[in-house]
């Protein structure tokens, strides 16, 4: 049988009798199933990414705890080290900690501009997936329509040009609105998909720059504090610490030698009286 195709106004395909359902049928199936696949393609990706951005999230806000556990025990390595490194090791700790306030900035920005937007995606979808799930249900009927009527005509020929103006235009015109509504939904999920994800990754590439930027400054001035520690100052300061306890301990014997002398003589003096 041969497919007449007539134009309805804001709308797609109008379907009037005869048609061969089949065909019909065929066509609407993969025009849903390329919609479904892009929605479909989107949540899989779209979970997929804020799943991983999120995880990485979490390990540089951990990276920021052990970072700051780092800066307490330097700080306390410090104190019991010689002036030069005392000064050399606080210095740097006040550097490392500038360091985990930049990041502890990064974590912010990373979940308020990147992971939030990628977990807010999936009301999107399911708008989406609820714009498809209609326009099946009225695809659905007008093809239930097609196939009844079909039948009918089958039976009936005289009734086929009554029947092809009522009902299966009636079903054609309500799925033609329908599919076309559908496609401009598509379309702008799509559009806005692809807005979404040059946008997300454009805030996270910017806000890993920042952080990174800042970080070299900082660590720059770490490695120039590292660089001028004067080693031998300390090494004097070691030294002459360790002579004063030497002369102490020579003291401390010369006059534990004079004790049992005297004794001695303290004695003497009893048994000769």
């Amino acid at each position: 049988m041969a497919t007449k195709v007539t134009a309805a106004p804001q709308a797609g395909e109008v379907v009037d009798f005869p048609v061969k359902v089949s065909s019909y049928k065929t066509k609407k199936d993969s025009q849903v199933r390329v919609m479904e696949d892009t929605v479909t393609n989107a949540e899989k990706s779209f979970g997929q990414f804020c799943s991983l951005l999120a995880a990485y999230t979490r390990k540089t806000a951990r990276l920021r705890d052990k970072a700051d556990q780092l800066v307490k025990q330097l700080i306390s390595f410090a104190n019991t080290e010689n002036p030069e490194m005392r000064a050399t090791l606080r210095n740097f700790a006040e550097d490392l900690a500038k360091v985990q306030d930049y990041r502890q900035a990064e974590v912010e920005r990373l979940e308020t501009k990147v992971v939030n937007p990628l977990k807010f995606y999936g009301m999107q979808i399911k708008q989406t997936r609820a714009e498809i799930k209609k326009f099946k249900s009225i695809r659905n009927d007008e093809i239930k329509q097609l196939e009844k009527l079909e039948k009918l005509r089958q039976k009936s020929p005289s009734d086929r040009q009554t029947i092809a103006e009522t009902s299966v235009h009636r079903a054609s015109v309500d799925a033609s609105r329908t599919s076309h509504q559908l496609e401009e939904t598509v379309d702008t999920f799509q559009k806005q998909k692809l807005k979404d994800i040059q946008k997300i990754f454009s805030d996270f590439v910017t806000i890993e720059m920042v952080f990174h930027a800042k970080a070299v400054e900082v660590y720059s001035s770490a490695f120039q504090t590292l660089e001028s520690y004067d080693l031998e100052k300390d090494l004097e300061s070691s030294q002459s610490t360790i002579q004063s306890q030497r002369k102490e301990a020579v003291s401390e014997d010369d006059s534990a030698e004079e004790d049992p002398v005297e004794d001695l003589r303290g004695q003497a003096q009893r048994l000769h009286q």
